[in-house]
């Protein structure tokens, strides 16, 4: 039975129509009252799924005429499961360090990072004002040794929060660590050993493949939809020939797709891994990002006998530079924790509490609904520039939340070249091959909305379309080509 609110059930059905071309761009929506008539329902739940589609980007308003399919809202999403497989062309770890030495030069317009930079889009001055305030009253904060699990008062506030992604958690059951990364590898210490086997969604976060390549694991990639997320069926192949020793997903705004899983596949996804006694580590750190009034449910809250550890941050939403993360590691919480204390130790006290202080002051909730409302904003102008100035045939991604979107340009554009090209420009792109063991998603791209939209920003956008263009011309007498026609 589908426990989603009726207005929810409808926004899912006309997305789907949207998406699959079946309502096209500038095509007008039933009016109120005939879609309540067509649906058997009230004019009130009508009303709220038309605001939500709205502000998801699907359907605009016109004053006097009704609601109309957006034209960015029909750009069509990539065709994943057509991917081919080709021999990766260099290290993921050489991609990785070539981009992040751009990204930390102003000379650089960077079209490609995960959270924004500057204090317009983070509380940087309440964030000032608690730190001198901690530092005048607890001046021992910065002299007394840290040491795990972290501030018993900001894991009492993650474990209030927990509650809205539908977790009962104790600050016991947690873990602070040195962002979302380190929760990432002390998961991995604890439920892996070398030689493993770990499934990770296909594409995949990149920072995740030359960490389990560290630790000796091997990776068996798992087809992932870019609206519903990580193949069920794929993986429970994998769980019923024994083939994996772990599994890493992001259900909830995925990176680089941006998609959530539905609730009945979350639910779905944690008896498999309870059934086949096999751990998920479940990357939650764009979570609150979600385009929704409220944070869905992890996979986590329908976790029966503790086989999801849940790793999450505050690097995406409040303060990167403070590199807070934590993990609730379910039946390994003691092997994550001695983890955690052979390794690292602590986290610096002064910046846990000056978070903990923020979180317990309320302000968090407002903050998230604008840096939501910013971010979908963004990410509509970001897919009107795409489906406009791109080459014909492209495809990306409708994102559930968050600031990423995930490009497929037509066969043959290799962006790989692109990001190359667009360096020599001084605009950095992240290139697909750089989510795949298998050197997969040559013809993709990741681009970013999080940065002020200006002029400088959007010529970049759309100087990486010219260069895909111009790639694309060089295909043939024919023109280009979409993947899979």
């Amino acid at each position: 039975m589908n426990q989603e609110p009726l207005y929810q059930q409808l926004v899912n059905e006309w997305i789907t129509l949207i998406q699959n071309g079946v309502m096209q761009a500038g095509e007008r929506l039933p009016s109120v009252r005939k879609a309540c008539d067509i649906h058997k329902v009230s004019p009130s739940t009508i009303l709220l799924a038309y605001r939500t589609l709205e502000d998801r980007g699907f359907i605009e308003a016109r004053p006097q005429s009704g609601f109309y399919v957006k034209a960015a809202a029909s750009l069509p999403l990539p065709r994943m499961r057509r991917q081919s497989e080709a021999a990766p062309t260099g290290e993921v770890v050489d991609h990785i360090e070539a981009v992040m030495r751009v990204q930390t030069s102003a000379d650089f317009i960077d079209l490609s990072l995960a959270s924004p930079r500057g204090s317009d889009f983070y509380p940087t001055n309440r964030f000032k004002h608690i730190m001198g305030r901690l530092l005048r009253q607890q001046p021992e904060l910065t002299t007394d040794y840290p040491f795990p699990p972290g501030s018993a008062r900001l894991r009492r506030q993650i474990a209030q929060r927990a509650v809205s992604w539908g977790c009962v958690l104790a600050p016991d059951d947690i873990v602070i660590t040195n962002g979302c990364s380190e929760a990432l590898q002390l998961a991995l210490r604890a439920v892996c050993k070398p030689g493993d086997t770990v499934g990770l969604e296909s594409p995949t976060y990149f920072y995740l493949l030359p960490l389990l390549k560290s630790l000796g694991l091997s990776v068996i990639e798992i087809p992932t939809h870019p609206n519903s997320g990580l193949s069920l069926d794929a993986l429970e192949l994998l769980l019923s020939e024994k083939r994996l020793q772990a599994i890493v997903a992001m259900p909830t705004v995925h990176n680089p797709l941006g998609s959530t899983m539905p609730p009945e596949a979350k639910r779905r996804l944690a008896q498999l891994v309870n059934d086949y006694r096999i751990p998920l580590i479940e990357d939650a750190p764009h979570a609150d990002l979600h385009y929704g009034s409220q944070t869905p449910d992890a996979v986590k809250a329908f976790d029966r006998d503790g086989w999801v550890l849940l790793c999450s941050s505050y690097s995406k939403t409040l303060a990167p530079g403070f590199r807070i993360g934590w993990i609730a590691a379910g039946r390994f919480a003691r092997e994550v924790l001695q983890l955690k204390c052979a390794s690292s130790l602590g986290q610096p006290r002064l910046l846990e509490e000056t978070l903990a202080e923020y979180l317990e002051s309320g302000g968090y909730d407002h903050h998230l609904r604008l840096i939501r409302r910013h971010f979908m904003s963004q990410m509509e102008r970001l897919r009107g520039t795409v489906a406009s100035r791109f080459p014909q045939g492209t495809r990306a991604t409708l994102p559930s939340g968050g600031c990423l979107l995930w490009v497929e340009l037509p066969a043959g554009v290799d962006t790989l070249e692109l990001f190359h090209a667009a360096l020599a420009e001084r605009i950095t792109v992240v290139p697909g091959v750089m989510y795949s063991a298998r050197g997969r998603y040559r013809n993709c791209l990741r681009l970013s909305c999080c940065y002020p939209w200006n002029e400088a920003y959007e010529r970049a956008l759309v100087r990486v379309g010219e260069l895909a263009s111009d790639m694309g011309a060089n295909l043939g007498e024919n023109g280009l080509v979409t993947l899979g026609e």
